[in-house]
């Protein structure tokens, strides 16, 4: 059996050689042509771009930015994107990127008992020579992430971060949780279970519920605190338990939970919201709007633009984001969704 051809082979596998020896040119001449580089005659360029075509030419822009020593490529780690609000994340992040002309490798990361995998994650990342990380997940704390501050400019997308040298571009949460509960307030619930993932479980969950019990206790509430695990049936049990005592509210730090809350107190033999309101966090679950979920929309869109602009511009080493300048936190509020879920005393 004869050997391969170039052209019977994978594009990533013909390489500049291949197509300069098809074009009856140097290695450099292809490389200046296939890069839109120097100056040939018009037939000349014609016919490498031709051969490179015929045969099935990708550029390999990551191994020629390493080659350099650097490249222009954007690592990125996103929380298991089938939760619709890190889906949209990455969809937005990506779009954006694409628009200000970035290349982002993404790194997708599920169930991680305590950071180790986002970590391991984040080192291979670096092994590729990315110019900077974009972090769309609160699994990893800042402990975790500012060894590598020390190495790449870093941004957090969707998390607030205190450690210095980490940038953001993120969702108020507290501020959230201070408009929901304050709309609980404004329907007249004065005894309000308020339901959230640990702090070790979901740092975003924990802020949002804190914001909130303590707007309910300025607001004259009784407030019973249930704090959970991450799967959105954990803490159900004790919420239910706390509504049958007498509670009228019960406040969810995530959709998912103001779900798996809805199905209880269905199964329970209780109306929402006839019996029991019920509110939650996200607003980016599919149907949320035919369920009348009462809700806060989270500013997904503003967050991704803002992070990518970020990183754009400690790339360039340009504004205000340079390396000695302070640190960049950009908070960012959604817009509450009153829903049905949730009705006046």
């Amino acid at each position: 059996m004869s050997g391969a051809s170039p052209s019977d082979a994978p594009g990533l596998r013909v390489t500049v050689s291949d197509v300069a020896a098809a074009a009856g040119v140097s290695r450099a001449t292809a490389t200046r042509a296939l890069k839109g580089e120097g100056r040939f005659a018009p037939e000349t360029q014609e016919r490498i771009l031709a051969e490179a075509e015929r045969l099935g030419y990708v550029r390999n822009t990551m191994a020629a930015e390493l080659a350099a020593g650097r490249t222009g490529t954007v690592g990125l780690m996103l929380r298991d994107a089938s939760n619709p609000a890190y889906g949209l994340l990455f969809s937005r992040l990506q779009d954006e990127a694409h628009r200000r002309g970035l290349d982002l490798v993404t790194v997708t990361i599920g169930a991680d008992e305590q950071g180790a995998e986002q970590v391991n994650a984040l080192h291979r990342l670096l092994g590729m020579r990315v110019a900077g990380l974009i972090v769309a997940t609160g699994g990893i704390t800042a402990a975790q992430l500012e060894p590598f501050a020390d190495q790449v400019p870093i941004v957090r997308a969707g998390r607030v971060e205190t450690a210095e040298g980490i940038h953001t571009a993120h969702y108020d949460d507290p501020e959230h949780g201070r408009l929901l509960a304050s709309h609980v307030l404004s329907l007249g619930h004065r005894r309000v279970v308020v339901l959230s993932g640990a702090e070790d479980v979901s740092f975003a969950e924990h802020l949002r519920a804190s914001a909130m019990e303590s707007t309910l206790v300025a607001g004259g509430a009784s407030v019973t605190r249930v704090s959970a695990g991450a799967a959105p049936t954990d803490g159900v049990d004790e919420a239910l338990d706390a509504v049958r005592a007498g509670a009228t509210a019960v406040m969810c730090a995530s959709d998912y939970r103001q779900l798996a809350v809805m199905r209880a107190l269905r199964a329970a033999g209780l109306s929402v919201p006839g019996d029991v309101s019920v509110t939650g966090c996200d607003g980016i679950l599919p149907g949320a709007d035919l369920l009348g979920l009462t809700t806060l929309r989270i500013p997904v869109e503003a967050v991704a633009a803002a992070a990518v602009e970020t990183m754009q511009r400690l790339l360039s080493g340009s504004g205000a984001e340079s390396d000695s300048a302070e640190t960049v936190r950009q908070p960012f509020v959604g817009t509450l969704v009153p829903g049905s879920t949730a009705a006046a005393v």
